[in-house]
């Protein structure tokens, strides 16, 4: 017959609490030690966030709010910068002494609105800006395929991409986008969008 031989389980001990003991000396008894441990995250985050918070004030905002001023300083006493300088150049896109070349498209651009189940639709007229001088010929030459690209870009907005804010200048890159893979490269510099309405 086999051996048995049997191990004491050990047991919790429960602190012994007096009869006479009130029941908040009881818990205290029971509760963990280490409450220190517990608030130290805290402390540590009312300590760091105010340090932390005058760092980011003298060395980030203080310099950058400093620099405005001296650059709009600048501006105001008639120092030339760089936002000047291009104006006086020929605008954003062009590059400099070439004149800006306009192209408008000879007809408004119209498409249903997507999602709007034909009941509303986009309106909109474009002019394209170039440098080049053959670059109203290149656009007339492709009106038509351009005319398709913008029609196809168009028909995929819904009434909510229309009424975020900037989706003029998302409109405006797209169709830049487009029309210069098309020409074959940066054949278009800036588009205009000389009219926008939804019905």
């Amino acid at each position: 017959m086999a051996d048995r031989t049997t191990t004491p389980v050990a047991r919790e001990v429960e602190p012994e609490v007096q009869p006479d003991e009130a029941p908040e000396a009881a818990a205290k008894k029971t509760a963990s030690p280490g409450g220190f441990k517990t608030w130290l995250p805290l402390l540590a985050t009312v300590v760091v966030m105010p340090a932390l918070a005058y760092a980011t004030t003298q060395f980030i905002l203080l310099p950058k709010i400093k620099q405005a001023m001296t650059q709009g300083a600048a501006a105001n006493t008639g120092e030339p910068d760089a936002a000047a300088s291009q104006e006086k150049q020929g605008g954003s896109g062009a590059a400099p002494g070439k004149e800006k070349v306009l192209a408008p498209f000879p007809k408004k651009v119209l498409v249903n609105v997507s999602g709007s189940m034909m009941t509303r639709y986009l309106s909109m007229s474009l002019t394209l800006v170039g440098n080049t001088p053959d670059f109203k010929e290149r656009i007339n030459k492709n009106m038509d395929q351009l005319m398709d690209l913008a029609t196809g870009a168009l028909m995929t907005k819904t009434i909510a991409d229309l009424e975020k804010p900037g989706s003029r200048n998302v409109i405006r890159s797209e169709l830049m986008t487009v029309f210069n893979n098309a020409l074959g490269g940066p054949v278009i510099q800036d588009i205009y969008i000389t009219e926008q309405a939804v019905q």
